[in-house]
């Protein structure tokens, strides 16, 4: 969020880290389909968003503004990265990236 310039009201009534979550993507989502501009420091950040995300269903939220701003070899490079380099979670979720 911070990265992104992305802000997200907090919600009182929920600790739930999994609600959060859930907004945090919602909001990407939206952002996205607002034009958001997605500047160089923020590709790692969304790359490295994607590979943590436990839900793979919902990694590609922040892997097509990497994609749409960076281009597809520069992802496939970086995921290639966390294959090479990663911990066993961070292979298992550049897989699921992938």
């Amino acid at each position: 969020m911070r990265v992104l310039s992305l802000d997200l009201a907090p919600e009182s009534e929920s600790d739930d880290p999994g609600a959060w979550v859930s907004r945090v993507r919602t909001a990407v989502r939206k952002a996205c389909r607002q034009g958001l501009t997605v500047s160089g420091e923020s590709f790692d950040a969304l790359v490295r968003a994607a590979v943590h995300d436990p839900d793979p269903s919902f990694n590609r939220v922040f892997l097509e503004p990497a994609l749409n701003a960076f281009g597809r070899g520069r992802v496939q490079v970086a995921l290639l990265g966390y294959l090479r380099t990663g911990t066993d979670l961070e292979r298992a979720g550049a897989v699921r990236a992938w």
